[in-house]
């Protein structure tokens, strides 16, 4: 395994990163299975584990936990803050109240004393980062998280956080997390020169576009993606589809899966340390792991921009983060008697 700098934490990473968000009820509920996932990935030199508070409701971080026993130190752990844990409406956030309490259920899920990274997994306008920041700054000097991390952060909120981090005598933010992929390539634009910019590791979500690919999800053909039924405009997207089908002949041009291709493109940008592998199955780890040496030539590269220019997105993810005013019409309308008045 070659492992790579994240950032400059001094921290050193493999570039491909276990993600756990499918093992518990939302996915896998074997636990047994998972802890399996999670050692071999370790056997296998995957030292970056991430998690997150959210995934099954903490079921992912007590999984991840007990297959940490007796090999915590050899794991670069990860896990986040921020969706909602209840439904008292402060069990959620980045607010100094709701992190404190977060971040100790956290611990005592993973069985750990600390935390290599821990991250807030998306923005909170409601929030003032520099309460944000202030609060993980002291969960460092208290011990408890190594580096502090954000997730599908704009790159102005990026800056905004780096900036007062500087005036204020706070921690700054070492790494990003966003979703990537060759279906989605806006960060290409902004997010990742900034990262660049300010020395931050970036850990990629999504390098498979939620199995789009992964070949399973094709044009006029039956699929096994669980998920397919349930997202028609995400996987009924016509763009997506064209694409794809380009992407399979291309892969099957290059001697390739499909899936592999994908994954080798998502650490092929030299501002992304790690691709998170998010498999839900022994047999898709196995896949995947299998993968793990498969390196894009240029020319593959300059075919794959000819399908997806750089810096576009042939479809953005649902989950990726959006500012208020886009989903709330009142945000983006002057009232009503301004209006009138004008």
């Amino acid at each position: 395994m070659q492992y790579r700098n994240l950032g400059k934490t001094g921290i050193k990473v493999s570039p491909y990163a276990l993600g756990t968000m499918m093992f518990g009820s939302v996915g896998n509920p074997d636990h047994e299975a998972a802890i399996s996932i999670i050692h071999q990935a370790l056997d296998a030199g995957i030292n970056f584990i991430d998690t997150a508070d959210f995934y099954s409701q903490g079921e992912s971080e007590r999984i991840v936990g007990k297959a940490l026993q007796g090999r915590r130190e050899h794991a670069v752990l990860t896990t986040k803050a921020h969706l909602p844990m209840g439904n008292d409406p402060n069990q959620q956030g980045n607010s100094r109240r709701w992190l404190t309490q977060a971040l100790d259920d956290s611990l005592q899920r993973l069985q750990t004393d600390y935390i290599d990274v821990y991250m807030v997994h998306r923005p909170s306008p409601d929030t003032d980062i520099e309460e944000t920041l202030s609060a993980l700054t002291d969960f460092m000097r208290a011990g408890k998280i190594r580096a502090i991390g954000t997730s599908t952060f704009p790159a102005s909120q990026i800056v905004e956080a780096q900036w007062v981090a500087e005036r204020r005598n706070l921690a700054r933010v070492r790494v990003e997390q966003p979703s990537y992929s060759i279906l989605n390539r806006s960060i290409e634009r902004e997010v990742l020169p900034v990262c660049e910019q300010y020395g931050m590791g970036v850990m990629v979500w999504s390098p498979l576009h939620m199995g789009m690919l992964t070949g399973r999800v094709r044009r006029d053909q039956q699929t096994d993606s669980q998920r397919a039924p349930h997202f028609p405009h995400f996987y009924g997207n016509e763009q997506k589809l064209d694409a794809v089908e380009q992407l399979a002949a291309l892969a099957q041009e290059a001697g390739v899966s499909l899936t592999h291709l994908a994954m080798a493109f998502a650490i092929a940008h030299p501002a992304v340390t790690a691709a998170n592998l998010g498999p839900r199955t022994q047999a898709q780890f196995d896949d995947l792991l299998a993968g793990a040496s498969f390196q894009l030539s240029d020319e593959l590269l300059d075919r794959i921009d000819a399908i997806v220019a750089p810096g576009t997105d042939v479809g953005p993810l649902h989950a990726s983060y959006e500012a208020p005013a886009l989903n709330d019409a009142q945000l983006r309308r002057r009232p009503t008697s301004e209006r009138n008045a004008a």
